[in-house]
């Protein structure tokens, strides 16, 4: 069921987005605000050691999202999406609240680790029953949806980060808390702009059934595979790209000290500010007929990511053991989000869109598998930080990214085909 097209709200969009981008906005709040403080917290207050630390970070950043695998399977054959959104942001609320607690550290990450499960398949979910298929607006959806995501993410290292810097990082974790409670509100009060679930998808149904072919499967597993070679490299900025910004760049401006975990807001800031540039220049493109498909431009994104880490390491080669200015990072953070945007909210689109009505939370819940083995894997390679030089370790991610150039770029041509078959109607 869809919500009808004549309801706009927020840029010419039904009111029900708006509601969906406020509570991912506040989701996304919480998280980034516990994840910008958890290496800190982890180095400076518990006293685990960086690589043990870096570990711990990237075991919790891929659980993440390995969770909302059996998140979605419930919620397509049992729970519904907005029974799971509501169960999954109430426990995630208790886990925040936990994070207060040095004792319930542990046991905290695993319960927002499974309230996030059944919180983050479901809500984007949500987003295609808004438009009936014809529905012009549909195809910018996800790019506003996106949005969301990292206004949440830019607001988190400047309030959370600043105050559990600042005053202690047990209040940072309990706002990342307040954000999450926020957003539950927003969602329980937009209900009625939102679409019905669909029916529940019968447990003896199998996936063929539901017009997904064996073939059309192998390749959204070739397309989550070289996402998790970009994430090894992508997700070091919350990892050891944190470290190095704490210990080797120069952060003074006009004689006052920049709190590092500032620095974690410039990535969704430039979110904002290079989306309707790419957004009108794409829209143009594709006027003229010489739009790229989605998998060329992931295959973009991916090489622009490979070129910000080769640029990060020749600074920090050329630097030596000298501080960096902080110009550089913002220059490497340009490159690396136009390089995201090219990738991240085109394949969370494509498996959005592709996927059957009634496997959608599953599908996307799929997408997201590529973050749960790329952050474990970006764990590990980042626990090498500490033997290596800046330079050298920038220099791997740059050549880890552009292994996911190439593998992106083999199948450009036979994920064009399944797009056209989709868009004609054909089942995938």
């Amino acid at each position: 069921m869809t919500i009808a097209a004549s309801e706009k709200s927020f840029l010419g969009q039904p009111r029900g987005l708006t509601v969906l981008f406020l509570t991912e906005m506040w989701e996304k709040f919480s998280f980034f605000g516990m994840r910008t403080l958890l290496v800190y917290y982890m180095t400076t207050t518990l006293l685990i050691e960086q690589g043990r630390a870096s570990i711990i970070y990237g075991v919790y950043t891929a659980v993440i999202y390995l969770t909302p695998i059996f998140g979605g399977l419930l919620a397509d054959r049992w729970l519904g999406r907005r029974r799971s959104v509501v169960m999954g942001a109430s426990i995630m609320i208790l886990g925040h609240f936990m994070m207060a607690s040095e004792a319930l550290f542990y046991p905290a990450l695993a319960v927002i680790a499974i309230g996030n499960g059944l919180f983050l398949p479901n809500l984007p979910g949500q987003v295609a029953g808004l438009y009936k298929p014809d529905d012009p607006r549909r195809g910018s959806a996800y790019n506003i949806y996106y949005m969301g995501v990292n206004l949440g993410a830019f607001m988190a290292p400047l309030v959370c980060g600043a105050v559990g810097e600042i005053y202690g990082w047990h209040w940072g974790f309990a706002l990342a808390g307040v954000g999450m409670a926020a957003g539950l509100t927003i969602y329980l009060l937009g209900g009625r702009y939102l679409p019905a679930d669909p029916p529940r998808m019968a447990r003896s149904e199998k996936v063929k059934g539901e017009g997904m072919e064996r073939s059309s499967l192998l390749l959204f597993g070739g397309v989550i595979l070289a996402v998790v070679v970009f994430r090894v490299a992508y997700e070091q900025v919350g990892n050891t790209l944190a470290l190095w910004i704490g210990s080797d760049v120069d952060r003074s401006l006009g004689g006052w000290t920049i709190p590092m975990t500032w620095f974690q807001s410039l990535n969704p800031l430039l979110v904002f500010l290079l989306t309707p540039i790419l957004v009108t220049a794409w829209d143009r493109s594709a006027r003229k007929g010489r739009g790229m498909s989605s998998l060329a431009r992931m295959a973009t994104g991916a090489a622009l990511v490979a070129s910000a880490f080769f640029g990060l390491a020749l600074i920090a080669m050329l630097t030596g053991q000298g501080p960096v200015h902080w110009l550089w990072l913002v220059a490497f953070f340009v490159l690396l989000t136009s390089g995201e945007l090219f990738i991240l909210p085109v394949g969370l689109g494509l498996f959005g869109r592709l996927a059957p009505a009634q496997m959608t939370a599953t599908m996307i819940a799929a997408w997201f598998l590529a973050a749960f083995a790329g952050n474990l894997l970006a764990g590990l390679v980042g626990s090498s930080w500490s033997t290596m030089s800046a330079g050298a370790f920038f220099a791997l991610m740059g050549s880890v990214a552009s292994l996911s150039v190439m593998a992106l770029c083999l199948l450009i041509r036979p994920f064009r085909k399944l797009e056209a078959r989709s868009d004609a109607g054909d089942e995938i």
